[in-house]
């Protein structure tokens, strides 16, 4: 079975980079991605990946904390080039060429965020690591993820979490938590399943960029979902409700 996908982006969380650790980066669960995006570049797929920062930072606290919320967002945005460095060089030390884009400029350490040139890297063969988050307050990176799906023609935004797809409650709290194997856009917004946030589901709902959730500590996962295997959940436009 063949790759489903030319060109993905893949959102992952800060969170997702901690493995066990209660705050930062874990090296090897870092190590793993990177090793699992290299052999999907080797198969010929085109990856730009959107990094969160809440292992360091999450603007969102902060703000609840007292700080104002604009600087606090920024703060976030900082912490997520801090993940997107470090992934860099992960997948650099597997042999896989990356560049890091930010959206706040810090040319010594990244390239500015250019379009042209993003779709020119990943055309090259070249893993784009877009940091920074959209550039402005009060916006997420699951909303920076659909943003930039959508300014390079991306396939499809692939959400790595710790859960093996959406549920209709959490499965946490609730063990008769229904998993959904596929859901229309219109659904995740009327139900407020928290997929993604609102402005970054409707976002891939009007450039019609359906969403694969799915479980990032199984490995091999990647591939899979690349490969177009049923590994969690599907949202898109001519999905159902399943």
């Amino acid at each position: 079975m063949g790759n489903i996908y030319n060109r993905v982006l893949l959102k992952l969380s800060g969170e997702a980079l901690m493995g066990n650790l209660s705050y930062g980066i874990e090296p090897s669960v870092v190590q793993a991605i990177a090793q699992e995006v290299s052999e999907v570049v080797k198969n010929g797929v085109q990856v730009a990946i959107v990094v969160g920062g809440g292992n360091i930072f999450r603007g969102i606290k902060g703000a609840a904390a007292g700080m104002d919320r604009a600087t606090a967002d920024y703060v976030g945005m900082l912490a997520t080039v801090m993940n997107a460095m470090t992934l860099q060089d992960a997948l650099e030390q597997v042999g896989t060429p990356t560049r890091v884009q930010t959206a706040i400029s810090m040319q010594e350490v990244a390239e500015p965020y250019i379009r042209r040139r993003a779709i020119r890297h990943l055309e090259k063969g070249r893993v784009v690591i877009f940091g920074g988050g959209s550039g402005n307050p009060f916006f997420t990176t699951d909303t920076t993820a659909a943003l930039r799906a959508a300014e390079i023609n991306a396939d499809v935004v692939f959400k790595g979490t710790q859960v093996d797809g959406v549920y209709d409650s959490d499965p946490k709290v609730n063990p008769d938590a229904k998993r959904f194997s596929s859901l229309t856009y219109g659904h995740v917004l009327s139900h407020d399943l928290r997929v993604m946030d609102g402005t970054a589901i409707a976002l891939c709902k009007d450039n019609n960029i359906p969403i694969m959730v799915f479980d990032l500590s199984v490995p091999g996962n990647i591939r899979r979902a690349v490969m177009g295997e049923s590994i969690g959940t599907i949202v898109g436009e001519s999905c159902e409700v399943s």
